[in-house]
């Protein structure tokens, strides 16, 4: 099991050029590596004070609302039930995603399995493109219509939604609050903030006391072309004891095979680099998502690594790298892979992009 980084000397954090030594170099086959999943469990780690513990590797459910493409539910239903089956315990969804479709979706996959088998998490505050609403009134109503969609009565994590958009001061003194009162309701259990500046989770750890926030979702900031997430906000998180959840290793489709959609906000330096790492990868046989979540993964002081799933293939791909990765499997190509990958992106390392106001960037 992986434990969180050392507070006090920032031990294991993005040590990314030392590399645990395998006993041989000689890997056995991905059907071996698939015959090994069945048997040998997904890590969990505590989050933050929750009292939580979630799976290392977490199922985003944005797919599910066919945010990316049409979906099977039949099939979305399989993968749920699949991850389950292979230790994943951490959904994560938001009214955003297909403008309710992932929620309705997931809540309808999640049939059937005990409700003590999994951690749902959900999201309050962005409800479309350019659609946010963080008040008291709106995060209670939408607290309650989350809970209709998922099929449950209790939430065990909800998340402010992308908070560069609104107002920091909107957020600290009404939006957190409105949550806590639902909180000491007994309907939802932690609180939590998300976004992509690393500045938002500072400027509002700033101005609360401890026990506010449980948990921050940052993403793009935790992976092989960006690991600024560690550049102190992630200890300055930990000392507040908040659970910290890392999404989108694939930096938004940057680093798959087949790239970023159209409309990925990037600069065009940091997609061409990210291009050849992806060139790199095929000439050397392997694929680049997989070389990308087995770094995130890796990485200490991240309570679940959040990757979108949709397909029964997609779980069990996800798994598989994420086993071999947190179990020192990987073989040794694959070690020399990822640091010609990080050299490959190095001129373009922790480059990021505008999200939401610009006093909040």
């Amino acid at each position: 099991q992986t434990t969180p980084a050392n507070i006090e000397t920032g031990v294991g954090l993005f040590h990314t050029h030392t590399f645990p030594t395998r006993r041989s170099h000689v890997r056995r086959s991905r059907d071996g590596e698939a015959e090994e999943m069945e048997h040998m469990p997904m890590p969990t780690r505590p989050l933050g004070r929750t009292g939580l513990r979630v799976s290392a590797l977490g199922f985003g459910a944005s797919p599910l609302g066919g945010v990316f493409a049409d979906v099977d539910e039949s099939e979305c239903k399989r993968a749920v039930h699949r991850a389950v089956e292979l230790g994943i315990n951490f959904f994560d969804t938001s009214p955003f995603y297909g403008a309710t479709k992932s929620e309705s979706v997931l809540g309808r996959c999640l049939e059937g399995i005990p409700r003590e088998k999994y951690v749902l998490a959900t999201k309050v505050g962005r409800y479309g493109p350019n659609r946010f609403d963080f008040s008291a009134g709106k995060v209670t109503e939408s607290v309650q219509e989350s809970m209709k969609r998922l099929g449950v009565e209790y939430l065990d994590i909800v998340q402010c939604h992308d908070i560069e958009f609104g107002s920091i001061k909107q957020i600290v003194s009404e939006t957190l609050p409105a949550l806590k009162r639902l909180q000491e309701e007994g309907k939802i259990g932690a609180v939590g903030i998300t976004g992509l500046p690393l500045r938002i989770f500072r400027d509002v750890m700033d101005q609360v006391n401890d026990g506010v926030v449980d948990v921050a979702l940052s993403y793009c900031h935790c992976t092989l072309n960006d690991t600024s997430l560690a550049d102190g906000t992630l200890r300055m998180l930990q000392t507040r004891s908040v659970g910290v959840i890392n999404a989108s290793p694939f930096s938004m489709g940057l680093l798959t095979p087949a790239g970023p959609p159209s409309w990925h906000p990037a600069p065009e330096e940091l997609k061409s680099c990210a291009r050849a790492a992806a060139e790199h990868c095929s000439s050397r046989g392997m694929n680049l998502a997989r070389a990308a979540l087995q770094f995130s993964i890796r990485q200490e002081g991240i309570a679940s690594t959040l990757v979108g799933m949709a397909t029964v293939q997609e779980v069990e791909a996800n798994v598989q790298a994420a086993l071999a990765a947190l179990n020192s499997d990987m073989m040794q190509m694959e070690f020399d892979v990822e640091k010609e990958l990080i050299d490959i992106l190095a001129p373009v390392k922790n480059v990021t992009w505008p999200s939401g106001r610009p006093e909040n960037n």
